[in-house]
């Protein structure tokens, strides 16, 4: 009588060895959508009245995800003229450059910051030293709030704040021309709860910047100007402007 052969069984260790050989495969292979390219120091610069620990938060975030960040504090914390607060940026920068090595930074910059980015950008020669530019609730266009506050006699204790107002001369110096200056990368992400900078499309930039609006993709997301600098979703947009992704906002983000 002959033996049965047993192929059931060969059958299965043939098709494990080759679920095995599949699944390694699989795990060794690069996951193309979560490559990151962290190649730029990042600064964050502080806005109005700002110190600079309010933006460790959002340093700490971006450290934890391999970036060199530093944090610029706006000098006097930015209650000065615009431009002189940006000048002490120009050195700042070059030390960093110099520290680490990079041939650009990138900013990201919250409400007034933003402005002093743009100015060391447009007015400072920033655009040889920047890669990308990410504002977070910046009064690009001006904010009523600061025209009210013109009107009630603040422009003598703020000289930012007269040059936040909406039709200033300083903004209108600014916004002459092309909005994205150089081969930097623009992005302003808003929030319509922006109790500061209002009406909310003030925050946006035309001539090929992206513009943002949080709750265009997170409507129930209730995050207001402060809030900008701490927020888990509008953090994972400042981190698809960093590296040159399409703004998707995780609206689940803590």
């Amino acid at each position: 009588m002959r033996t049965p052969v047993l192929k059931t069984p060969v059958r299965l260790m043939a098709l494990f060895s080759a679920a095995v050989m599949i699944a390694t495969l699989l795990v060794a292979a690069p996951t193309p959508a979560a490559a990151q390219t962290v190649d730029h120091p990042v600064i964050v610069v502080a806005g109005t009245a700002s110190p600079a620990a309010a933006l460790v938060p959002l340093q700490a975030r971006l450290l934890n995800d391999g970036y060199d960040a530093y944090i610029y504090e706006l000098p006097g914390l930015g209650f000065g003229d615009i431009g002189e607060s940006t000048a002490p940026l120009v050195g700042f920068v070059a030390d960093i450059l110099a520290a680490t090595g990079a041939d650009k930074v990138d900013l990201v910059a919250h409400s007034q910051g933003g402005l002093v980015a743009r100015y060391y950008i447009k007015n400072l020669g920033g655009d040889a030293t920047v890669d990308s530019l990410v504002t977070l609730g910046t009064p690009n266009n001006g904010t009523a709030l600061a025209n009210i506050g013109n009107v009630l006699g603040i422009d003598g204790i703020c000289i930012a704040c007269e040059q936040m107002s909406i039709g200033s001369s300083f903004l209108n110096d600014l916004n002459a021309g092309d909005d994205t200056i150089g081969s930097v990368s623009y992005t302003n992400l808003y929030t319509s709860f922006d109790e500061i900078v209002f009406p909310a499309q003030t925050a946006r930039l035309d001539d090929g910047a992206t513009n943002v609006r949080l709750q265009s993709q997170c409507w129930a997301r209730v995050v207001g100007h402060v809030g900008l600098t701490l927020d888990g979703a509008i953090y994972s947009g400042v981190e698809d402007a960093l590296e040159h992704r399409q703004i998707s906002f995780n609206c689940w983000a803590i």
